[in-house]
């Protein structure tokens, strides 16, 4: 029992490293970065890791049935206070961006699904999250956000366009959504 013990603390302390470390890998250091905000050009973008899983309100979700539209991607627990500052500003953005093909999925980690359910209730997030207790979404990003809150923005090919490792404001993040929404097909890059 002490070696089990020893083991999920090790995954613990892991886990926790890898949302909260630097990453070394190379991608990251080909784009642009600055106070938070890792922005890569069309000819960086690395696609995304499959993103999917048991939604909060139940039923399941996955990010590929949204090809052709940006996706924001928000990672949350309702443990932490700058989410709480954070959302009425993403809602806001969402409210304004998405009937110009974009849609926002929230990804839930390290929590409860009472205490999540609860939290978007008190803050009328009315786009779907993802259950990610284990934080397995998170970690498997070639960019990884690797702190809470964070946002990813994937452009129309499903690639990661944006990574910004902070609470975000509404006129911080709506102007970063709309270029990316821009973007025509031949910006994007190939298919």
């Amino acid at each position: 029992m002490a070696v089990r013990g020893w083991a999920l603390g090790l995954l613990a302390v892991t886990v926790a490293a890898a949302l909260t470390g630097c990453t070394g890998d190379g991608r990251e250091a080909a784009c642009d970065s600055a106070g938070g905000i890792v922005e890569c050009s069309a000819e960086q973008r690395s696609g995304a890791p499959s993103i999917a899983g048991e939604l909060l309100a139940g039923g399941s979700y996955d990010v590929a049935g949204q090809r052709g539209q940006v996706v924001v991607v928000n990672f949350w627990g309702s443990w932490c206070a700058p989410c709480r500052a954070e959302a009425d500003d993403l809602e806001g953005t969402y409210q304004a961006t998405k009937e110009s093909g974009v849609t926002f999925l929230g990804i839930n980690v390290q929590d409860s699904r009472d205490k999540a359910i609860a939290f978007e209730e008190a803050y009328g997030v009315s786009y779907p999250s993802i259950f990610d207790p284990g934080s397995r979404l998170a970690l498997a990003m070639d960019i990884p956000p690797n702190t809470i809150p964070a946002t990813v923005v994937l452009d129309r090919e499903g690639r990661i366009a944006v990574v910004i490792r902070a609470a975000v404001r509404q006129d911080g993040l709506q102007p970063i959504v709309e270029r990316i929404a821009a973007e025509s097909p031949a910006t994007a890059g190939p298919r």
